[in-house]
C-alpha cells in the first residue's frame, strides 16, 4: 500500500513538473502555486539554509525566475511577471546577454543532428571549437580539455601543471577564488569554505596579492627546501575577492619566476574573459600570458554549461604521451560545444569586447559619480570593462543597497570572498539606456540608505 501511495505520488509530482517545463504563460493562481511549491521542495530536497540568504526570497514577497526577456538581452523575468535587469549576469554567464538567438540556433541545429557523443568516435564539434579557441586565446595557448564548469577548467589546470613538472606544491593569492571542487577549493583563500576539508585540499600557499617580494621569497624558499613549485594560479582581476586587478609588475614578476624554476603560469580566466574586461581576455591588459589557463561560465554563451583548460606545447607534452591521464564524459559534448562555437562567433562578429570596453567607461564613471555624492557609505568603486565593483563602509550597507536594488528592479550581488564588494557585471550586450536607467535606480536606494543611516534605521 506504502509503494503504491509513493508511486501514485511519482506519478502525480512527475506530471505537474513537466506541465512547468511545458508552460508558457501562467495565471495568478499558477503563480502562486508555483512559488509555494518551489520554496517548499527548496526545504524539503535542496537545502533550506539558502533560503536565508536570498534578497529574493522574504516574508512578504518571493521571487522565482520564470523566462528570459528579448533575446540577447539583459532582462529577465520572474513567475510573477516582475522585470529585472540582470546587473548580475550569471556571475559572469551572460556576455552574450540572455538566450542569445545565434547561440540558441546553433544549439537547437546541434539538437536535431546529435545531442551527445558516442565516446569512441571523433567528435567534429570539439575539434571545430578547440581550433577556434586557439585563435583567440592569449599568447601561445594551443591545446584544449574541455569542460562543463569553471572549477572543473580550474581541475584540469591543476593536472596539466602536476603532469608537466612532476611537483604538486601550489601557490595562489589571498582573496582568490577559484570554485569548490576539492582541487579547485584548494586554490580558493576563504577558511570558510576550506576548513571543513582540512588535509583533503592541494599543497597551497596564499599569498598577498601584488606583493613581489613575498612570492619572490616563496619561490627561493621553495627552491632551497625541495618543495619546488608546479605552478602559480592567480586571476588577472580577481572576481569574488572583491574586483581586485593585478598589478602588470605583479604578472609579469610571476612569468620569470616561473621561467626561472620551471613551473607553470595559471590564469584563471573563467569570470574575467570571453570579453568581460574589454579584452579577450583579462591578461591582455598587462601584455603577460600564461602556460595553462581556465575558461568558463560565460564560454557556454549563457545557454549551455562549458568550460576548457587550454595550455601551451610545453604544458601539454605529457597528456599528450598519455591522453587517458585525464576524460571526461559530457565535457565538450555537441550541444556545449556548439553553444562556445556560437558564443565565440557573437562577441567577435558583434564587437561584444569593444562593447565591454566602452560601456563598462560609462557605467564605472556614473558610479563613481555616486561615490562621490555618497562617501560616508562607498568607500571605493574598481574595475574593468564590465567587471565593476562596488565597496561599500561596511557588509550591511553593501547588502541593504543589493536588497534595495533589487526591490527596484535590478539585479546585483556582492561577491563570495569579501562581502563588502558588490559586484556589476551586466551582458555585454546591456543598452545604454539600460545603463542609466541602473544608475537612475542605485542614485534612489543610495539617497533612501544615506537617510535610514543617518536616522540609525535600516533600509
Amino acid at each position: 500500500k506504502i509503494a503504491k501511495m509513493a508511486q501514485n505520488t511519482l506519478e502525480k509530482d512527475l506530471k505537474r513538473a513537466l506541465g512547468v517545463i511545458f508552460a508558457k504563460e501562467v495565471d495568478k493562481k499558477e503563480q502562486k502555486q508555483i512559488v509555494e511549491e518551489v520554496v517548499q521542495y527548496w526545504k524539503e530536497s535542496v537545502n533550506p539554509g539558502f533560503l536565508e540568504y536570498r534578497k529574493a526570497v522574504a516574508e512578504d514577497f518571493t521571487a522565482v525566475e520564470w523566462r528570459d526577456g528579448p533575446p540577447g538581452s539583459s532582462i529577465f523575468v520572474s513567475v510573477t511577471g516582475e522585470q529585472y535587469i540582470d546587473c548580475l549576469g550569471g556571475f559572469g554567464i551572460y556576455n552574450c546577454g540572455h538566450r542569445h538567438p545565434k547561440i540558441v540556433a546553433a544549439v537547437q541545429a546541434q539538437m536535431e543532428k546529435q545531442a551527445l557523443h558516442s565516446q569512441e568516435l571523433l567528435d567534429p564539434l570539439r575539434a571545430y571549437c578547440a581550433h577556434l579557441l586557439s585563435l583567440v586565446a592569449p599568447g601561445n595557448l594551443k591545446y584544449s580539455f574541455f569542460t562543463n564548469s569553471g572549477t572543473e577548467s580550474v581541475e584540469a589546470c591543476l593536472k596539466v601543471a602536476m603532469m608537466a613538472t612532476q611537483r604538486t606544491h601550489f601557490v595562489s593569492t589571498i582573496g582568490a577564488f577559484h570554485g569548490k571542487t576539492l582541487g579547485a577549493l584548494s586554490g580558493t583563500s576563504k577558511a570558510q569554505y576550506r576548513k571543513p576539508f582540512g588535509s583533503a585540499l592541494l599543497d597551497f600557499a596564499h599569498l598577498p596579492l601584488n606583493d613581489i617580494a613575498a612570492i619572490e621569497a616563496h619561490f627561493k624558499g621553495c627552491e632551497f627546501s625541495g618543495r619546488q613549485v608546479a605552478g602559480v594560479i592567480v586571476e588577472p582581476i580577481q572576481g569574488e575577492g572583491g574586483i581586485h586587478p593585478c598589478t602588470k609588475e605583479y604578472l609579469q614578476c610571476l612569468r620569470n619566476l616561473c621561467d626561472k624554476y620551471g613551473s607553470m603560469l595559471i590564469f584563471d580566466e573563467v569570470q574575467s574573459g570571453m570579453g568581460r574586461t574589454g579584452k579577450w581576455w583579462g591578461c591582455q591588459h598587462f601584455d603577460v600570458y600564461p602556460d595553462i589557463m581556465a575558461v568558463g561560465k560565460a564560454f557556454g554563451g549563457g545557454v549551455m554549461p562549458a568550460g576548457a583548460c587550454i595550455a601551451n606545447e610545453r604544458a601539454w607534452d605529457m597528456y599528450i604521451k598519455d591522453p587517458f591521464l585525464m576524460t571526461t564524459t559530457f565535457g565538450g559534448n555537441p550541444l556545449a560545444m556548439a553553444a562556445a562555437i556560437a558564443a565565440i562567433d557573437v562577441i567577435h562578429s558583434e564587437g561584444l569586447v569593444e562593447a565591454a570596453r566602452v560601456k563598462g567607461l560609462r557605467f564605472k564613471e556614473g558610479i563613481v559619480a555616486l561615490q562621490k555624492k555618497y562617501p560616508q557609505l562607498i568607500r571605493d568603486v574598481r574595475g574593468v570593462g564590465l567587471m565593476i565593483g562596488i565597496e561599500f563602509i561596511t557588509n550591511e550597507y553593501g547588502y541593504d543597497f543589493s536588497k534595495g536594488v533589487f526591490a527596484r528592479g535590478v539585479l546585483v550581488s556582492g561577491t563570495l570572498v569579501n562581502a563588502k564588494v558588490v559586484r556589476v557585471e551586466p551582458p555585454l550586450t546591456i543598452s545604454n539606456a539600460e545603463i542609466d536607467k541602473v544608475l537612475g535606480v542605485m542614485a534612489q536606494t543610495l539617497e533612501v540608505l544615506a537617510k535610514q543611516v543617518n536616522s540609525n534605521s535600516k533600509l
